[in-house]
């Protein structure tokens, strides 16, 4: 897929041979079985040229690239811990790449939900609204007026 993805444009299994033959022995019977294999696997589409077949990448390594990130991070059970511990694997240029992909991409993202409302800060005990009334009665810092008679009340049937 290297080859294919690195001319961009219809090769045949001669021409892929040829190439990896100023690296190492390989043979075409080789190539011709990944090529068949790649296209039966979806990877690549061919197109008949004489007796030889012409193949071509269906998709980029770009979108190869993206579809296998995209495939890890579904599958933990914690996306934004993932994604943390990648941007944390990441090298600087690495991260300038992202911010440049997320300043192209950015205008076409849809708009971001509303923040959820800021939870108050937990009131104490006795400025807690009771049923009907209001969290400011009572004295300051104390309870409310009418929990002293409901202390009352409790304390002389025993409970």
């Amino acid at each position: 897929m290297t080859r294919v993805w690195q001319w961009n444009r219809p090769v045949t299994v001669r021409e892929v041979l040829e190439d990896l033959q100023q690296e190492r022995s390989i043979a075409y019977t080789t190539v011709m079985t990944v090529m068949d294999n790649l296209h039966q696997k979806g990877w690549v589409r061919r197109e008949v040229d004489g007796r030889a077949y012409r193949y071509t990448a269906v998709s980029t390594r770009a979108a190869y690239s993206a579809a296998l990130m995209n495939e890890a991070w579904a599958q933990s059970d914690n996306p934004a811990a993932a994604l943390v511990a990648f941007f944390g694997m990441m090298s600087s240029a690495q991260r300038e790449a992202l911010t440049d992909a997320i300043r192209i991409v950015g205008p076409t993202l849809p708009e971001a939900p509303a923040p959820l409302p800021e939870t108050p800060a937990p009131q104490p005990e006795g400025a807690r609204e009771e049923a009907g009334g209001r969290a400011d009665e009572g004295t300051a810092g104390g309870p409310p007026a009418d929990a002293g008679e409901a202390a009352s009340e409790s304390e002389g049937d025993g409970r």
